[in-house]
């Protein structure tokens, strides 16, 4: 058995550029959250990019998932 670096490479940073990109965007929501809430008079835009954020974390999750199980990107992605 040989291990194909190039491609257990782009597995790698792959998979760190999701994690960072996850763990900054939920961050991120999370501050929107805070500053909305404590804006007075204008909390609607924080909270809309609050759930922005969120919405974009659980999308990459999805796709995730989708990636990992098989019968799933066959049926979606058709690979």
């Amino acid at each position: 058995m040989t291990i194909q670096w190039d491609e257990f490479l782009i597995v790698a940073v792959t998979t760190w550029v999701a994690a960072l990109f996850i763990v900054g965007a939920y961050s991120f929501g999370v501050r929107m959250l805070a500053v909305g809430e404590d804006a007075k008079r204008s909390a609607m835009p924080a909270k809309l990019a609050a759930y922005g954020c969120f919405a974009m974390c659980g999308i990459v999750v999805l796709f995730g998932i989708i990636l990992i199980v098989p019968s799933l990107s066959e049926k979606i992605l058709g690979a």
